[in-house]
């Protein structure tokens, strides 16, 4: 599937506003394309993009066989740079999509088989009047934006969630009847483990190929200084990295919160035991030593109320077990 985006002239007036076209099979490409957006594309899509800007387009399979050392490089005009992008599916779980970006002095292409919602919602950012130059190196640093914006975003969410668990972990009133639920905030808080992962590797990801564009492709085709545009996206980049550490601190001492309150939800436990184990100790000891039944020397054989005296004592010791046990705040 080809998606094409091209300038649209309003008359006599320009107007960086741009149209996006979905081409049929067998629908010609269109010479004035800013931007080739290949989304699962097939052998025939590959040639045809090749056929008009005289590129290569990567295969999937050669997309996720390249070297660390191969994910970017130049050839001849045209940069080629992979990435992997954060993507999220409704519906599914969130993963690293690889994307290829290949960028020429006149146009852009990305190669993508996964559908980043960046993507969407640059693609909504472009129909606006304004919402990008009509440069494909432009195009290319609005992308770039939308990418580290999602990326933004996510890490809010994620954030309002840490919050709201936290809230629930430290709050005496809340945490009270949290424990039936920690197991499943321990779930909670490796999903969001997850995500920040994720975040951060796509943030790596794309430092680098910035990196490699702030070196590769200083000046646009217009005279337009793209060095300085690209220096800002990766302090944005390493903006969204730093709060991506903070936010794996606070999971991970969440988790460690968490974990303790399991520890202390079992030492209760184990307390428990522990304490009627003493409390019934002197007891036992008591029905032992009249569960012999020896005629000489065991008087209380022959009492009348010898019963109800040994359950008496048993019973007496164990109260004052457990007011000694009380009075040294053992409980």
């Amino acid at each position: 599937m080809i998606i094409t985006h091209r300038v649209r002239r309003n008359g006599a007036d320009y107007k960086p506003l741009f149209e996006r076209h979905m081409l049929e099979p067998h629908e010609a490409l269109p010479g004035d394309a800013v931007w080739f957006d290949l989304y699962e594309p097939n052998d025939g899509d590959d040639r045809r993009v090749e056929e008009v800007l005289g590129i290569s387009i990567p295969t999937r399979d050669e997309m996720k066989d390249l070297d660390p050392s191969s994910i970017l490089y130049k050839e001849g005009d045209a940069l080629y740079m992979t990435a992997r992008v954060f993507c999220w599916p409704e519906g599914g779980r969130p993963t690293l999509a690889d994307v290829s970006f290949i960028l020429t002095p006149n146009a852009l292409v990305t190669v993508r088989y996964d559908n980043p919602r960046a993507f969407q919602l640059f693609a909504s950012r472009l129909a606006r009047p304004s919402g990008c130059d009509h440069a494909c190196a432009a195009v290319l640093d609005g992308l770039i934006d939308s990418i580290v914006d999602r990326s933004g975003e996510v890490l809010r969410q994620v954030g309002d969630k840490i919050e709201s668990v936290s809230h629930m972990v430290f709050d005496p009133d809340k945490a009270k009847g949290i424990e039936s639920g920690l197991s499943g905030m321990i779930s909670d808080l490796g999903r969001m483990g997850d995500l920040i992962s994720h975040v951060r590797e796509s943030m790596v990801s794309l430092e680098r190929m910035l990196l490699f564009l702030s070196y590769q492709a200083k000046v646009g085709a217009d005279g337009y200084d793209l060095e300085s545009e690209w220096k800002a996206d990766v302090k944005d980049v390493t903006a969204i990295e730093d709060h991506a550490s903070f936010l794996s601190g606070k999971v991970q001492f969440l988790l460690d919160a968490v974990l303790g309150l399991v520890s202390l939800q079992q030492n209760n436990a184990v307390k428990i035991f522990s304490v009627l184990a003493v409390i019934f100790m002197p007891p036992t000891l008591i029905a032992s030593i009249y569960g012999m039944n020896f005629k000489n020397g065991m008087h209380e054989l022959d009492w009348e109320f010898g019963y109800p005296y040994a359950l008496g004592l048993m019973v007496c010791s164990a109260l004052l077990t457990f007011g000694v046990l009380k009075l040294k705040r053992w409980l």
